[in-house]
């Protein structure tokens, strides 16, 4: 590993193990120095592998181990600029619009395949919010993304998806077509119920535009949200009329 990067987990990460994990993730995708800096800014340690999942009962162990690994848990959409995160069109399309940093985000092996993927099932139309393929996974990944909390719908119309794409788009060498469910927000025992006996391989993680848990400590939890920002600004404008 080059000079550089050492020095930059020398300066940034405290812990051996740590340091460790990051090392050996920058040997095997090619970090540069600069993407080891973002990684390591946005703790990727902590995110790997957290979203929830239903693979270990509906994939092989081979590839539900590494398929577990690849997903996160939140993801951080930092660069979303003036997108609004309450609208999901606007938000895919400035993640298509900032297309290598969704990618670099989503991590190492996914290739974007299109935007509102038409199919058509039963005589009636239905679009992918997203489509990947995953050259490690070898299969496709749905990706819904979801503006509002986890909704156990959701995991109904991905099934859909992933059964349609399977059928229409999946050659016989793929493996089967997996989803994920991009929300912000979630309910851990309403996921793994939502989850629970499917067939399909589904996962669920949220979705950021910052990394809230990247404030000081003594930060966290004392800064208003959005929606309290909104709603002072909405008490303010009833009082100047």
């Amino acid at each position: 590993m080059p000079w550089r990067q050492n020095i930059a987990l020398l300066e940034r990460v405290a812990s051996g193990e740590t340091r460790l994990w990051y090392a050996q993730k920058a040997v095997e995708h090619g970090w540069s120095r600069d993407i080891l800096a973002l990684q390591i800014e946005q703790r990727a340690h902590e995110r790997h592998g957290r979203a929830l999942t239903n693979f270990e009962a509906t994939l092989p162990p081979g590839d539900s181990d590494m398929a577990a690994q690849i997903f996160k848990d939140p993801y951080v959409f930092d660069f979303l600029g003036t997108a609004d995160p309450r609208r999901e069109r606007e938000v895919e399309q400035a993640l298509v619009d900032h297309i290598q940093r969704f990618l670099l985000e989503l991590g190492v092996g996914f290739a974007f395949v299109g935007r509102q993927v038409h199919l058509e099932v039963g005589d009636q139309d239905f679009y992918i919010d997203l489509l990947f393929y995953h050259l490690k996974l070898r299969c496709f990944v749905v990706l819904e993304l979801k503006s509002v909390m986890f909704d156990p719908a959701f995991v109904g119309q991905l099934n859909l998806y992933l059964s349609a794409v399977d059928d229409l788009m999946r050659h016989a060498d793929d493996k089967p077509t997996i989803g994920l469910v991009l929300c912000r927000s979630k309910n851990k025992i309403v996921v793994e119920y939502a989850l629970r006996h499917l067939r399909r391989p589904i996962g669920v993680a949220e979705w950021e535009t910052t990394l809230v848990e990247s404030l000081p400590e003594d930060l966290r939890g004392s800064l208003p949200t959005v929606e309290e920002i909104e709603a002072e600004l909405a008490v303010e404008d009833a009082n100047q009329e």
